[in-house]
């Protein structure tokens, strides 16, 4: 199996680099710059699970010149349109598309291009960043990926990609419940997300405030009801470990946006926020919390200079 990685950063760099370095067929598409640098200094993964610098194989837009069997997508949601004619050359009859980007609107847009066949479901727990010097920095352990079949069923192309996936040093997981587990997914992001952007702070200075928990909670409660009206209800086990880390004490725990907002960097509110609230409008859940967040991060994005040159 050969596999095209969309980006190499923080998520693709990871996840893609821990494949090749397994032994798995590999090449990452990135742009000309990214490319320089990792021609010069390697891929660099600095981790708690082992550090490791790759020679990878690389491809720019323009260069790729047949399909691949699967291609890893993990550019920011802001970045998919133009992403789109980058990897579009790399789609066969075959090919099969993990998207690993938050939200649901990506799967709507990917559909809309390269059909509903195309498409598998994808999901990743991983917390990692680009440090300063162009190195992945892992800064915890947990390093999930699980894909599937949208609708459940099994296949024997996914089992194809679960043998290639399994074994290359992170958690593979072939799930037949992949598309409730990216919902999931999206009630941790727009809760988590929401409530470090607003309140400036991570969960455990949230919870130092007088009325911290009870805002938190609220806010939970309000992306679960809609996610329960226009998608899959969470499980009862997720809602209460998602509770639990929404709600520690001394806890460190902010958003990828929200560190995103501190670096004047551009952010994915209209992924996470924004159509999380377009879709709440066809439901009767008052959506005040959503309405909020939305407005605030419009008002930071309409700050920006350049806005989406990130």
């Amino acid at each position: 199996m050969r596999i095209l990685v969309v980006g190499a950063g923080s998520t693709g760099g990871y996840f893609g680099g821990r494949l090749a370095q397994a032994g798995r067929d590999v090449t990452f598409l990135v742009r000309p710059e990214r490319a320089a640098y990792l021609r010069k200094k390697g891929l660099q993964i600095i981790s708690p699970n082992g550090d490791v610098t790759l020679t990878p194989r690389l491809v720019t837009a323009g260069e790729i010149d047949a399909p691949y069997d699967a291609i890893l997508l993990t550019v920011k949601a802001f970045s998919l349109e133009a992403a789109l004619e980058d990897f579009a050359p790399a789609v066969g009859r075959q090919t099969m598309i993990l998207p690993v980007l938050n939200g649901m609107k990506h799967v709507d847009i990917l559909t809309d291009r390269f059909g509903e066949q195309a498409v598998l479901g994808c999901a990743c727990k991983v917390a990692t960043m680009v440090d300063e010097e162009g190195r992945i920095v892992q800064l915890a352990k947990f390093q999930e990926l699980a894909y599937g079949e949208m609708k459940g069923v099994a296949s024997a192309r996914t089992e194809e990609l679960d043998a290639f996936m399994r074994g290359a040093g992170f958690d593979a997981k072939l799930s037949s419940t992949i598309e409730r587990e990216m919902w999931e997914k999206w009630v941790l992001l727009a809760t988590l997300g929401g409530v470090t952007c607003l309140m400036r702070g991570s969960i455990g200075e949230i919870m130092a405030a007088p009325g911290g928990e009870e805002f938190v909670l609220s806010c939970f409660n309000e992306v679960v009801s809609v996610v329960s009206a226009v998608g899959h209800p969470p499980t009862e086990s997720f809602l209460e470990s998602t509770k639990l880390a929404l709600t520690t004490k001394g806890s460190p725990l902010t958003s990828s946006m929200y560190r995103d907002l501190q670096g004047a960097r551009e952010i994915e509110s209209d992924q996470i926020i924004g159509d999380l609230l377009v879709r709440a409008r066809s439901t009767r859940v008052a959506t005040p919390f959503l309405s909020l967040a939305n407005t605030l991060l419009a008002v930071y994005r309409n700050r920006r200079p350049h806005l989406g040159r990130s």
